[in-house]
Parts: structure tokens; sequence; C-alpha cells
């Protein structure tokens, strides 16, 4: 497995769509509703897919109920960070922890081994999107920081989970409609059970913009797990979590966050990660 130029370039855009779908719900006026909508139009567009494509083998489906309910804690972490911490530093910290944790990982499970230029790269990556992210004011923000790095923690499980499930599977396509079917439906029930009628009247104004954001979503990861039938699954990881430059730029120039040298030191430090994963 290798990790050639095409693929490079649909992670890097499952990158682009991941912080796009991550902005909309920072920018969101309830981080709770917003995600469990977005949780359940990710629900509602597999099932068009699982109809064309058809069901994932038995095989796959302890892995798809396994990540449905990791992702149960990804999203509450991940709302949880966002309510107390900026974009700007929660989302660095949360998907810049995961990838050295995910290299780790799937050496222990999968036996994939990276070369000393790709653990370079991944490496990398992990240090530039910390350095866009951690600053004297995360200690400000210790509620922010501890829910960002157990979300890190959460995304190390899902992708190794994930990576061991899509394969299992043999059919990537199958396998992300079962997951999308079966994911969104536990914490947007939760989300419904703790808001009630709440739920349906913000998705009565909210709804075109969450439907959009799942879509980004479902596409985003998509993307990264077809990536993992293709590559080693540290470096898909790795390489998805340059999103957190995306990010950067949709703080700054949407949410008016501030630019800092230290930024752009830490994205040029994610750059060469990304040269050092496609030359290892």
């Amino acid at each position: 497995m290798t990790l050639s130029w095409s693929i490079v370039c649909a992670v890097l855009f499952g990158a682009l769509l991941h912080a796009s779908w991550n902005a909309l719900v920072k920018s969101s006026t309830d981080k709770d509703l917003d995600m469990a909508l977005q949780s359940l139009f990710g629900s509602l567009w597999s099932i068009p897919l699982l109809a064309w494509v058809g069901w994932p083998q038995a095989a796959a489906w302890p892995y798809i109920v396994a990540s449905a309910l990791i992702h149960v804690g990804y999203y509450v972490t991940l709302v949880g960070a966002y309510r107390h911490g900026d974009l700007s530093l929660t989302y660095p910290v949360m998907r810049g922890s995961a990838p050295l944790l995910v290299a780790l990982s799937t050496y222990l499970v999968f036996g994939e081994s990276l070369s000393s230029i790709a653990w370079a790269g991944v490496s990398g990556i992990s240090t530039g999107v910390l350095t866009l992210g951690l600053n004297t004011r995360a200690l400000q923000a210790p509620k922010a920081l501890a829910f960002a790095l157990v979300n890190a923690v959460i995304i190390a499980c899902y992708t190794v989970v994930d990576g061991m499930g899509v394969r299992t599977s043999g059919n990537a396509v199958q396998y992300i409609g079962g997951l999308f079917l079966l994911q969104g439906v536990p914490f947007s029930l939760l989300v419904y059970h703790q808001r009630g009628n709440a739920l349906l009247r913000y998705a009565k104004g909210r709804w075109p913009v969450t439907a959009a954001g799942s879509l980004a979503s479902k596409a985003s990861y998509g993307i990264a797990l077809w990536a993992m039938t293709k590559a080693p699954v540290a470096m898909v990881a790795a390489l998805r979590e340059t999103s957190v430059l995306f990010a950067v730029f949709f703080g700054v120039f949407f949410l008016r966050e501030a630019v800092t040298l230290r930024r752009v030191v830490g994205a040029l430090v994610i750059v060469f990660g990304v040269v050092g994963l496609r030359m290892g």
C-alpha cells in the first residue's frame, strides 16, 4: 500500500470538507442541537447510498456498531470543546494529537510499520497542528483543552476500528453506508431525550445548513475510509489532519480570530510533514 498523489489530493479535499463542517458547528448558536441535526442527516444520506450499493457483509457489522458507539463520545467531547474554547484552539489540539496515537495503534494492530521519513511526516503534521492551537491562552481554557484531548483519544480509537472494519468489509462504500446509517442515531436520540422539542424548533430554521454540513462531514470521512483501503491507515489519518490549515483559515476570515507568527510557522511545519508522508 502506498500514498499516491491521487490519494493525497482526495484526502486533502476531504480535509477541506472536514474543516468546513466543524466551522459550521462552532458558528452555531446551539452546538448540541446543531451536532444532533448533522448526525441525523448523516443517517438519512446513507439510505439512498445503501439502496444503490447494498448492505455491508456480516463480518463488518461488529466494527460498524463499535464505531457508532465510539462516535457518541466523539460528538459529546467535540461539542464540549467548542462550547468552552475557540475553533483555533480546540480544533488543532483534537486533530493534532490523534495522528501519533493512530500511528502507534496501527503498528500494534495492523503491523503497519512506517519508514523513518514517514514517521517524520506524521510527527511534523502533529507538531505543526499542535503549534497552531497551543498557546498561553490554552491554560486559560482548561475545560476546552480537556475536552479536546479526550476527543483526540476517541478519534484514534474510531480510526483504528474503522480502518479494520473497512478492510474486513471488502467494499468501502458499503461499509461507509452502514456506518453512517447507524452512526447518527445514538447521539441524535440522546440530544432529543435531553432537549425534546427544542431540537424540532431548531431544525426549522437551521436544517439547510446542517444538511450541507452533514454532507460535508460524511463525504470527508468516506474519502478517508476509502483511502485507508489503498494506503497505510496512519498516513491517511495524519494527512487528514491538514484540515487544521483550513480551519485556521475559516477561523481567521469568518470567525474573526487573530493571525499570529506561531500559526504561520505551524502551517509551514504541516506542509513539510505532508511532503515527508509522500516521500515516505
